[in-house]
Formats: structure tokens, sequence, C-alpha cells
């Protein structure tokens, strides 16, 4: 257990952080799945707006740093390319 004030608020900072950082994540998710589910069933046009919304909040993610730009990148390409494959 920490022994100096500082490091006692240091644990409450962290812990803190990292509950809000686990629901962006889980948020960042959840709106991907969203997209996928939708070109799983072909339907276009609700894939084209679950994009359009994963796409704010990958951004979101990438200005807070929870994820990294590339990586943002990385989803937003294959979601893209998944939306363009649908028949």
């Amino acid at each position: 257990m920490a022994n100096t004030r500082q490091a006692k608020k240091r644990i409450i900072q962290s812990s803190k952080h990292r509950e809000r950082n686990v629901a962006m994540r889980s948020m960042y998710r959840t709106h991907i799945k969203k997209v996928l589910t939708a070109c799983e069933i072909k339907d276009q046009a609700k894939a084209n707006e679950a994009f359009k919304e994963a796409q704010i909040v990958l951004d979101k993610m990438v200005i807070k740093g929870i994820i990294h730009k590339n990586k943002a990148a990385r989803h937003k390409s294959r979601l893209c390319a998944k939306i363009k494959s649908i028949v």
C-alpha cells in the first residue's frame, strides 16, 4: 500500500482513468460490431449509417489517447472494405 499522500492520490487517479478508458474501449468495440453485424445481414444502408457513427467514435478515441491513430485508420479501412464488398 502507498505510504505518501501523493502515492495514495495517484492510486485513486489511476483507478478513475482506468475505469474511463475501459468504458471508452468498450464503446468503440460496440460500434465496430454494429457495422460488422449490418454487413453480415447484407444491409448496406444500415452498415453505412453505423460506419459513420463508428468513424466519429474512433476519432474521439484517438484524440483522447485510448487507441493509436494507425489502429483507428486500420479499423476504418477494414470496415469500409467490408461495406463495399456487400452486393
